[in-house]
């Protein structure tokens, strides 16, 4: 697999240097959000997976209203998204627990955000319940040359062994070539060493990837986003991928955490047990840090605007989710997006 990869990446070195594909955007600054949409199905049963909770028969009783609805919260979110700082949106929106092209056609074409005319990668993936990950990309600012899936094996494991795949993305960001990882890591039912271990392998796959990009070039530009299940201090995170959050400890060959620094300071993007944990990360390459050419980190926040939050009783202040059990509730999603702010 990974010489498939060193390949692939040799391939998108050579077709930038003689396409010169660079992307003529003007603006002096993007974002690139993630955001776990929770449960983000359609309204019909796939074969082979177990999403028929998510059906009109089902104990959700997931009606088509309630689908458009949800598709319109979804697509609101997006919309709003960094809209204020950059003035054109995100540019490129990782995603994680939406279930196929026919959801996410249906999102890009929502009357929110159609006139961006988002475009989407997304790969069927061997999750038991149907969820998987995509990305939306802004095709005025983001040229993509390459995506593929990269399997992440957890034969051995116990409990559940299927995982999403990770979703390896290749393209021009305004200019600057990019290497996009979009994760979604094992979740932690069941047995906490099994969990831990899972994430740990996840973790592993990255880091594979991430080393086979280096070595085909020091200075790649890498983004590492999706929602880890585990904080930036957990050690998937600090000692698989040996994340850092100094910046000036960050070399070219260094990822750095930016979420660690928000998780520090008390935030969070869901709640469990009414504890805030920071499960949704973009993680940067030392590439972004480095200010003398293209496009640099500036910031990273926690998009938790007044419209996202519940503030209903006990759950006042966290996010407001689409179901309270099985009731639909109208709301977005159990966890609020991360932006990415870059400058030039």
């Amino acid at each position: 697999m990974m010489k498939r990869i060193a390949v692939l990446v040799a391939a998108v070195m050579q077709l930038v240097s003689l396409t010169g594909c660079a992307q003529r955007y003007n603006g002096n600054m993007l974002a690139i959000a993630f955001y776990n949409c929770e449960n983000f199905f359609d309204t019909r049963h796939a074969a082979g997976k177990m999403d028929e909770e998510f059906t009109p028969e089902g104990k959700y009783h997931y009606t088509e209203r309630i689908y458009r609805q949800k598709v319109h919260n979804i697509a609101t979110v997006i919309q709003r998204l960094a809209g204020g700082e950059t003035g054109r949106g995100a540019s490129l929106i990782g995603l994680a627990e939406v279930e196929n092209d026919h959801v996410l056609n249906d999102l890009v074409s929502e009357p929110a955000i159609a006139q961006r005319h988002y475009k989407y990668i997304w790969f069927n993936g061997p999750d038991e319940r149907g969820i998987n990950i995509a990305m939306l990309y802004d095709p005025s600012v983001f040229r993509l040359i390459k995506a593929d899936p990269v399997h992440v094996s957890l034969d051995g494991t116990g409990g559940k062994e299927t995982t999403r795949d990770v979703l390896h993305a290749y393209g021009v960001l305004a200019g600057d070539t990019v290497h996009i990882l979009v994760n979604h890591w094992p979740s932690r039912r069941g047995k906490e060493e099994e969990s831990v271990r899972k994430r740990a392998i996840a973790a592993g796959v990255d880091k594979s990837i991430v080393s086979t990009i280096f070595a085909a070039n020091r200075n790649a530009r890498i983004i590492i986003m999706g929602d880890l299940n585990d904080n930036p201090t957990d050690a998937s995170v600090k000692e698989v991928l040996g994340t850092k959050n100094n910046e000036n400890e960050v070399g070219l060959q260094d990822l750095y955490d930016p979420m660690e620094a928000l998780y520090a300071s008390g935030q969070g993007t869901l709640e469990y047990k009414h504890k805030w944990d920071l499960f949704d990360q973009i993680i940067l390459s030392g590439r972004w840090l480095h200010k003398s050419k293209g496009w640099h980190f500036d910031k990273a926040v926690i998009f938790n605007e007044d419209f996202l939050v519940d503030h209903y009783k006990k759950m006042d202040g966290y996010p407001h989710r689409s179901f309270a059990g099985t009731h639909w509730i109208n709301g977005y999603s159990d966890h609020f997006p991360v932006i990415v702010y870059l400058k030039k």
